[in-house]
């Protein structure tokens, strides 16, 4: 059996192994190459230090999984539900969790043994005035090899662990980031729903204006035509018809483009919701938490996402600075080889061999520090970024409560005044319907009422958005399972 001179020098009496000799000079060496002074990375922000509570909360925090459902609108739960598998923009998240997925998977795939096998035949003239001594010179001669080979690099420094935690940390980031695109669009669909049933509501209102107007201008015409008003009145009584035409034809105008925003959320064509009027009155509004606990940070996929982004950079440093320690690879190789194929599987063209190495860094001009100076980099950008994360998150899920709270007031001191505008209405009719008053008293007193009604569809929208905009604050009815 045909054997490499590496491995008869290897297996000779008196020597030592090549691997332990290089061992040894590693050892010996590696003060040429240092990483330096450990880096101190950004402290990360703590629920405390936000103001969140650390107790458990009387109340569930947590939004409802599908949370849309809860505002009692079957048209609303068909549309989300297009919307998260039919929309372009989510299928990108897929797209990009599905890549990192696959990228750590190569990473650990990479970490293992790697075996090969080759095939290689050839025909080839050598030439008569180069080193291949005669008789093969100057003639030609076909040749073959078959081989397969095995290698394995140990991970005796954390490298390829560092690596593979690096990789997995980045899948689980897009994992989380594909549901917060999840929870983004269900927002907005909602959103955009309530949106489209205010502008519906205040149109109702509008038309409802117009014919009030077109009214008074009937009465002023007769009175003026009687002499009991000028042509001022009766001026100002026929502007006022266009202008109400004019609000409603920008309230068509703007449930048009709703409309259309709805059906493109919705992965569907833009006019695919031509007559798709939902009532503002239908929607329920959803039930909202009374206080914050730390147990949002953990529901909120953005900040799952950033929190998974500060795990992969601390083991992109761990991995830079294992490149200063040595880096060993055990290779083994066995198969056939022949000048002549006819001698290819003959039991004298067999070969084997192994094939260890060892490589250690030891002047490099500075790229590995600043390797891992740029990695100790990212490390502080990701701590950053995941801190503001935490603080858009805290800040944004404490404004929509509070919005919710005054919102509340607002409706209570809006229903009173709403209360008295209706009822001045009804005593004006009554006056009239008595003979102690004319109808244009009453038409006047109508105006009062339309725009409370106005301001009423405002506020119930709002309170129905802001708390849509709470839900998405709270996580979307997500739970983390980046970690399985």
């Amino acid at each position: 059996m045909h054997r490499s001179v590496f491995s008869r020098w290897a297996g000779a009496p008196g020597h030592p192994a090549p691997l332990a000799i290089a061992l040894a000079c590693a050892l010996f060496i590696t003060g040429c190459a240092s990483p330096g002074a450990l880096h101190t990375p950004l402290t990360q922000t703590t629920p405390a230090a936000l103001g969140l509570s650390d107790s458990p909360p009387a109340t569930q925090t947590a939004a409802p999984a599908r949370w849309w459902t809860a505002l009692g609108d079957e048209q609303l739960d068909t549309l989300v539900d297009q919307a998260l598998q039919g929309s372009p923009s989510l299928a990108v998240s897929r797209a990009r969790l599905e890549q990192a997925v696959a990228l750590s998977q190569v990473r650990e795939a990479a970490n293992g043994p790697q075996a090969t096998l080759g095939v290689d035949a050839t025909r080839q003239r050598y030439s008569a005035n180069g080193l291949v001594p005669a008789p093969i010179a100057g003639n030609t001669y076909n040749s073959g090899t078959v081989q397969a080979s095995l290698s394995w690099s140990p991970d005796f420094f954390g490298q390829h662990a560092a690596e593979l935690q690096a990789a997995l940390g980045q899948a689980r980031a897009a994992q989380a980031d594909a549901a917060a695109a999840a929870n983004t669009l269900a927002t907005q669909v909602g959103r955009s729903y309530v949106a489209l049933a205010r502008l519906v509501a205040q149109r109702d209102v509008a038309a409802r204006a117009l014919e009030q107007r077109e009214e008074q201008r009937k009465l002023t015409q007769e009175r003026t035509a009687a002499g009991l008003d000028s042509q001022v009145e009766l001026t100002q009584a026929q502007a006022a018809v266009p202008d109400a035409r004019t609000q409603i034809e920008a309230l068509d105008e703007q449930i048009i483009l709703a409309r259309r925003q709805l059906a493109v959320l919705t992965g569907q064509a833009p006019g695919a919701l031509p007559t798709l009027a939902p009532r503002l009155t239908a929607l329920q509004p959803i039930a909202v938490p009374e206080v914050l606990g730390a147990d949002l940070l953990g529901r909120r996929p953005d900040v799952v996402a950033a929190r998974w982004r500060v795990e992969a950079a601390t083991q992109g440093v761990n991995s830079a600075r294992s490149e200063f320690y040595p880096n060993i690879n055990i290779g083994a190789f066995i198969g056939l080889n022949a000048l002549g194929l006819d001698q290819l599987f003959s039991a004298g063209s067999r070969q084997m061999g192994v094939t260890p190495a060892l490589r250690l860094p030891i002047f490099d001009g500075g790229r590995l520090r600043a390797q891992l100076g740029g990695r100790q980099a990212e490390l502080d950008a990701a701590i950053a970024q995941y801190n503001g994360a935490v603080l858009d998150a805290v800040k944004e899920t404490g404004d929509a409560m509070d919005s919710i709270q005054s919102l509340t007031r607002q409706q209570t001191l809006q229903g009173d005044a709403m209360a008295s505008a209706e009822k001045a209405y009804r005593f004006a009719q009554e006056r009239y319907r008595a003979g102690l008053g004319n109808y244009l008293v009453v038409l006047s007193t109508e105006s009062q009422v339309l725009v409370q009604r106005r301001l009423a569809v405002d506020l119930r929208a709002r309170q129905l958005d802001t708390r849509l905009v709470l839900m998405k604050a709270l996580g979307g009815g997500w739970t983390d399972d980046t970690a399985l």
